[in-house]
């Protein structure tokens, strides 16, 4: 038994195939800390959004703005048979629900971080200009009588998704005449919360106007509802990374480290749903899927950008392995496998350190600090084992030039695929270059010659005999 584990050890020592396979063995096997840093990565961003959902409880969530629409109840009878085959005559409130022709909306956003332990959130105060008017409902455009109508009763609501992050009292300017705002969206079917005023339609107003002041609390987002024929949003901020989503993006837009301005003009051709309905018909989806507006992002967010490296460990472990093991094939050295499995630690290390450091210092200090430190770590260690300052200098460098690589790959998220399939052709370029003269049948047979080298630098002595030296 001992001599065949033996005759294995001496085999595998002499053949660089099985070296070789043997170094893409450790390469997988050292895929098992990566992924236990994966799920780490993971954990720690759960705790993220754990720490921003308690902040944004308290200081005001991401706001969606829905409205002001004119929300007019009216009487609606209809017949039916009774048990006994009577016609029954009965009634019930249902509300018609109008759009305005135009709004405009002025705003400022305030952004600034709040923290929570290590972990910080961007949240913003609000201040909103509102102003805009409707044409005189028509029931007819419904099918319902006018008559029916409770035009004293008529309410503008508005719909806030977070409602408690209010920080004044408002009131509305309805054609000319101030009315203050209540609690809740009030009648406004499809909201949860919001404000409303109890307006009321004089007989005879062909036009209602209304303007009035909003300023509230929010985190993470901001977005509105195109409720007018023309909708128009001018927004301005000190928040130098904002994401704009929706339906629609700006028209107008300029971001800078200072911060953004942002204007949105959007016509009601584009969204799903008419100026007028009723409140039996079933509008919530198409409203909420016509919402546009922006978030506050990090562009360097450390959790994405830390998971995102670490899809690129294996990759660059095997590449590592690789060039240490051309070292052995070209200089005649002897790397044993568990110096192999010591620098594949260290470079495991690096993902561990990049999502630590990245915590506290950020992204882009977190990478330089984590590669610095394997970098020399590598160095040194590639120093004891290769007995060579230049070969251990090349050492350091491929790996420098490696996570300079994965930099770069990491900061250019569009362009990643193309950037990654050209370093992968340049990488087998630069190894068939290097390898071009080997011969690798020669190298076969001169370390069968001198298989009694050791582990180092020193050239192997003559066969007479002995057992293998130990690498």
């Amino acid at each position: 038994m001992e001599d065949s584990v033996g005759g294995f050890i001496s085999v595998m020592r002499r053949s660089h195939m099985l070296r070789l396979v043997a170094v893409g063995f450790l390469a997988l096997v050292l895929q098992i800390p990566i992924g236990m840093i994966g799920s780490l990565i993971m954990e720690r961003q759960q705790r993220q959004q754990s720490a921003v959902a308690e902040i944004s409880s308290k200081w005001g969530r991401s706001q969606a703005l829905t409205g002001p629409a004119l929300v007019i109840p009216y009487s609606h009878r209809w017949s039916e048979t009774g048990p006994n085959g009577a016609q029954v005559t009965r009634s019930e409130i249902r509300h018609a629900i109008f759009l305005p022709e135009k709004i405009e909306i002025q705003g400022k956003v305030d952004t600034e971080l709040r923290h929570r332990g290590i972990f910080s959130i961007p949240v913003y105060r609000l201040s909103l200009t509102v102003l805009g008017e409707f044409s005189r409902p028509d029931f007819a455009d419904l099918g319902l009588d006018p008559g029916a109508a409770a035009w004293e009763r008529a309410q503008l609501a508005i719909g806030i998704s977070d409602a408690h992050a209010i920080l004044e009292q408002a009131a509305v300017s309805w054609n000319g005449q101030r009315v203050g705002f209540l609690p809740g969206p009030g009648v406004l079917p499809y909201e949860d919360a919001g404000i409303h005023a109890v307006v009321g339609v004089a007989p005879g107003a062909d036009r209602l106007t209304f303007s009035f002041p909003l300023t509230l609390n929010g985190s993470l987002g901001l977005y509105f509802v195109p409720f007018g024929q023309e909708t128009i949003v001018d927004l301005e901020s000190n928040w130098p990374s904002p994401s704009f989503q929706g339906n629609w993006l700006p028209s107008n837009r300029t971001v800078s480290g200072q911060g953004f301005s942002a204007r949105w003009s959007v016509p009601f051709l584009g969204r799903n749903y008419p100026q007028a309905w009723t409140s039996e018909a079933q509008m919530s989806k198409p409203i909420e899927a016509s919402r546009f507006g922006f978030n506050l992002i990090d562009p360097v967010d450390p959790y994405r950008m830390a998971a995102r490296s670490v899809k690129y460990a294996g990759l660059y472990i095997l590449l590592t392995f690789v060039s240490v093991w051309l070292t052995e094939v070209i200089a005649g050295l002897r790397v044993h496998p568990i110096q192999y499995l010591l620098l594949g630690a260290a470079l495991c290390l690096f993902y561990l350190l990049e999502l630590s450091l990245s915590e506290h210092l950020g992204f882009p200090a977190a990478y330089v600090a984590a590669s610095l430190a394997v970098i020399a770590m590598v160095g040194a260690y590639s120093l004891s084992v290769f007995r060579s300052r230049p070969k251990a200098a090349v050492a350091a460098l491929g790996v420098s030039a490696l996570y300079g690589y994965l930099y770069v790959l990491l900061r250019n998220e569009d362009y990643a695929l193309l950037i990654g399939s050209m370093g992968l052709f340049v990488i087998l370029a630069t190894v068939m270059v290097v390898t071009r003269r080997v011969d690798w049948y020669a190298i076969g047979g001169r370390e069968r010659v001198q298989r009694g080298s050791p582990c180092g630098a020193h050239p192997a002595a003559p066969t007479h005999g002995g057992t293998d030296a130990p690498s």
